[in-house]
């Protein structure tokens, strides 16, 4: 069939809808020479009219991963037929594309998931175009053509970027940031309401338009469209809906200059109908609130992060629900339809299971204490909404009368957030979202008015009340959210010494004092669960809450409830940055899942139970006393070598002394695992008067013109009172190493777990751990793969590269070495025996190989200091200056070349043998090392 012979038969054709439906659309893969129908489980007329026992299904004609496809009659309503597909996609497994047909016109709408819909539409007449043909041969053959080129992402992100610069102008011209917030706010939802239908088309952009020249007027005629909105009426001749909701309660239009309105009205005419809810208020935050300093271009925590938490808190259980619901329905139903006695209350009884979960689903509370711009809410309620929807599908398919309405709405999610700015936005947030749903699902919005208030998302302190009492959080069925991410050392910079001290007094003995702010919102989430106010808690956290103080609060999780899915170490995006976060959901569940794989327990750090519980491992007396943190100077103490040698060898102190007395090398984390900065530092001791610094007269000025003055701005009154002194000398190091010739370090935060030796009278920095012994045994003991697997169980993480931290507490405190070989025996001298011989041996290998390669003797040259007593500098040969600087630690290790590996398994192999560990080969598996040195270390503290 040609083209021309389809548009001749089908013209004016008076066929009804029923009588011609199917011979249309035969017709059509005649001219386009494609296949007609004829799979009925990917191909098929009437997808689902069997199942819903109708003579009509949830499509006219289906194709799987294709189309959906609604016929009308002549001049039928494709509106209505649009709406129909919508509602039934869900059904029709969300073909790509929704098309409707009333023969005269042909419309094929775009509905991919995560992009914007779009609209072709093709007359009768034009079906002959090669354009129109190729589009209409795509859709049985690659839809993926009709994909838009842009997602919603993009579409949000430049919508939100073009706010931004407005609000820059404005808080430049001087006006408030709320007040520009919340105009702004409102213009957002004028545009989003045009876009969608909810206000006449393109309203917003004719008053812009027609008051473009004159700012005055413009802003009068906003305020006046504003107030309408408020309560509904006639504006510029248009009947405008009513609103209400509390959005427009408040009308203060800000007088915008020339370049403003022009921004306003470039954003006016962008699509706000597809913006995308669940990263709108981040966006806008970022580009609105000049308290947020990330910047707009910043990644955001994608939906599908978000639905790691809310998928096993809200989702999964209430699909568990309707499973079992649906399997007693079924045999009701098929009682119901055999008829005879007791059928008519089969029926009714399946009906009112049917209707009890819809009524369960109505009455569902979600709570977000920490809500910020509301992408939580906004996507829990989504989750609610499909699952009602998907219900009722069900339902149908069953033979129930499905409702024609979704009772799912705003009132089933409640928020807590302090800025009021974010919570109006939160609000917006689930109005639009919950808009944006009901339409694309095929629903009409809810109507006078059109927004219900949200008083339930309160602006308020979701930990204390007003007189420093502990905030109440509402009874719930589950809490989710993103509580602020805030370390103990930052509390009180960020939220002033004031609140700091009174959330801590508040929650004193529950939370420990050097946990991060975020663990107070665990802590009240846990009691909510074990008061039996809430079911279950989804939270994210900075992955740092597997260890030190911070486990404190999981581990009374563990104790008072259980955790039941956790995901130890994702990456998140707060406030613009990345960081890495552990997903924890805890409370009364089944189950145990981590890191998306079934186990039998989680433990408090975050790991399963397949070992032994390595949160059970104790802190060793034979370990105390020998792993220590460097030293904190709090101020510019540090010089430059050539600054330092200089001063060397000046002398001239009037005390006669010489400033080598005061001055060393010093090092940091950076120190180890790259190259040596060949930085010093002033320092004082631990105690010197100021009298007696002064007497060192360079090095004194130095610090009077370089610490001094930042010191005395400092809140700590013993820092300023000592302002030539650092602020944590590490008295306790500084004994523990007194008199040794060497040490071995560590850098705190590495990505290898790397130990070094480091010679007096090296100063090191906060960011050094210390172990004070200077014998090979424990150098080796201490590298071994055993200690290594240890530490990173036992450590806590650290920064966007997900590091890990090294703590002497529980990191080293807690590994059981060898017997013979703990620090309590090396204190009084290097181990002895064959055993130890050998991890000796094998210790002093792995150095010399290292220090080989780190500093090739044809490379480099060793020069002496030119004070005796302090190391011997490094420098390169003249040629070898960039050879050199790719020397380094971290790059040899993550190389890890042949020769390195091996010398490391002979290593581990004699300290295996130290343990009497005769099976142990490099293939033996973490997790037996694990339970193994876990036996010993309980072993050794309940002797002890």
């Amino acid at each position: 069939m040609t083209p021309a012979q389809f548009i001749n038969k089908w013209k004016d054709n008076p066929l009804s809808e029923r009588a011609g439906s199917q011979a249309f659309f035969l017709d059509l893969c005649m001219m386009l020479g494609v296949d007609p129908p004829n799979d009925p489980d990917s191909y098929c007329f009437e997808r689902g009219a069997t199942r819903t026992g109708a003579g009509h299904g949830w499509a006219d004609v289906w194709k799987r991963g294709h189309f959906g496809w609604e016929n009308k009659g002549p001049g039928g309503d494709l509106s209505g037929a649009l709406k129909q597909l919508m509602i039934y996609a869900l059904a029709l497994d969300n073909p790509p594309l929704l098309v409707v047909s009333n023969r005269e016109i042909t419309q094929i709408h775009t509905h991919f998931t995560g992009t914007p819909s779009e609209t072709y539409t093709i007359h009768l007449g034009d079906i002959g175009t090669p354009e129109n043909q190729q589009r209409l041969r795509w859709l049985f053959t690659d839809p993926e053509k009709f994909r838009p080129g842009r997602t919603v992402l993009d579409i949000t992100a430049g919508a939100a970027g073009r706010f931004a610069d407005i609000a820059k102008s404005m808080s430049e011209r001087g006006h408030a940031p709320a007040k520009i917030a919340h105009f702004l706010i409102q213009c957002l939802f004028c545009m989003f309401a045009e876009d969608i239908g909810l206000l006449p088309k393109k309203l917003f952009e004719r008053v812009i338009t027609k008051r473009q020249g004159d700012p005055a007027k413009l802003a009068a005629a906003m305020a006046e469209m504003f107030e309408t909105m408020h309560t509904g009426g006639d504006y510029l001749l248009e009947d405008i809906a009513y609103f209400n909701g509390g959005l427009f309660q408040h009308v203060e239009v800000i007088e915008l200059d020339a370049d403003e309105i022009d921004a306003l009205l470039v954003a006016s005419r962008m699509d706000w109908g597809s913006i995308e809810p669940s990263i709108l208020g981040t966006l806008f935050e970022r580009g609105l609130d000049p308290q947020v300093r990330a910047p707009l271009g910043a990644n955001y925590t994608d939906p599908g992060t978000i639905m790691k938490l809310v998928r096993p808190v809200v989702v999964e259980p209430l699909e568990h629900d309707w499973a079992a619901i649906k399997a007693k329905i079924a045999p009701l139903i098929e009682k119901y339809h055999a008829g005879g006695k007791g059928s008519q209350k089969a029926g009714q009884e399946a009906q009112a299971l049917f209707l009890g979960y819809l009524e369960h689903l109505k009455n569902f509370r979600v709570l977000d204490p920490a809500c910020g711009s509301g992408n939580f809410l906004y996507l829990a309620l989504r989750a609610l909404k499909d699952l009602e929807h998907r219900a009722n599908l069900d339902a149908e398919a069953l033979g129930l009368h499905r409702q024609l309405t979704i009772e799912t709405c705003p009132d089933n999610v409640l928020g807590i957030e302090i800025n009021a700015y974010a919570a109006e936005l939160a609000r917006v947030t689930v109005w639009i979202g919950e808009i944006q749903w009901m339409l694309k699902h095929g629903y009409d919005c809810r109507r006078n008015p059109i927004l219900a208030r949200l008083d339930h998302i309160e602006n308020r302190d979701a930990l204390l009340n007003k007189d420093g009492t502990e905030a109440e959080w509402p009874a719930v069925n589950v809490i989710v959210g993103n509580p602020p991410f805030l370390g103990d050392k930052r509390m009180r910079s960020e939220l002033g010494a004031e609140m700091t001290t009174m959330i801590r007094k508040c929650y004193e003995g529950r939370v420990p004092g050097g946990a991060d702010l975020v663990l107070y919102w665990f802590e009240k989430a846990r009691g909510q669960v074990t008061a039996k106010r809430c079911e279950a808690t989804g939270l994210v956290a900075t992955n740092s809450i597997r260890g030190g103080a911070n486990r404190k609060v999981l581990d009374r999780i563990v104790e008072s409830t259980r955790i039941f899915e956790a995901w130890s170490d994702e990456p998140w995006v707060n406030d613009g940055a990345a960081v890495r976060v552990s997903l924890v959901c805890f409370g009364r569940r089944e189950g145990s899942k981590l890191d998306g794989d079934s186990v039998e327990s989680i433990n408090a750090d975050l790991t399963a139970e397949h070992n032994g519980n390595l949160t059970a491992a104790k802190r060793l007396p034979e370990n105390k006393g020998a792993c220590f943190i460097g030293g904190m100077k709090k101020g510019s103490f540090d010089v430059s070598g050539e600054q330092a040698r200089v001063w060397l060898k000046s002398g001239g102190n009037p005390n006669g002394l010489p400033n080598a007395d005061v001055l060393f090398p010093w090092a940091n984390g950076l120190d180890i695992t790259r190259r040596p900065s060949d930085m010093w530092i002033v320092d004082f001791g631990i105690s010197m008067p100021e009298h007696d610094a002064a007497l060192y007269e360079a090095p004194f000025a130095y610090i009077v013109g370089h610490v001094k003055p930042a010191r005395n701005a400092v809140n700590n009154q013993l820092e300023r009172q000592r302002w030539w002194l650092h602020a944590r000398p590490a008295p306790d190091l500084r004994h523990a190493t007194h008199g040794l010739g060497r040490f071995i370090a560590t850098a705190r935060v590495a990505k290898h777990r790397l130990f070094v030796w480091l010679k007096p009278p090296l100063v090191c920095d906060g960011q050094i751990v210390v172990i004070a012994r200077d014998d090979d045994v424990t150098f080796g003991v201490l590298h071994s793969r055993f200690h290594e697997l240890w530490s990173l169980r036992m450590c806590t993480w650290l920064g966007v590269g997900n590091d890990p931290r090294y703590t002497p507490t529980t990191t080293f405190e807690t590994f059981p070495f060898p017997v013979g070989m703990p620090p309590a025996d090396t204190a009084r001298g290097a181990p002895t025996g064959p055993e130890a011989e050998a991890i000796a041996t094998a210790a002093r290998r792995l150095n010399k190989l290292r220090d080989n390669w780190l500093n090739p003797p044809e490379w480099v040259e060793r020069v002496p200091e030119v004070v005796q007593g302090f190391p011997d500098r490094i420098i390169p040969k003249p040629g070898h200056e960039a050879d050199l600087k790719k020397r380094t630690l971290t790059n040899l290790y993550n190389a890890r070349p042949a020769w390195l590996d091996n010398v490391h398994k002979s290593l581990d192999a004699a300290v295996a043998a130290a343990y009497g560990w005769t099976d142990y080969t490099p293939e033996t598996a973490d997790d037996e090392i694990l339970r193994r040195l876990l036996a010993l270390n309980l072993d050794r503290s309940v002797r002890r």
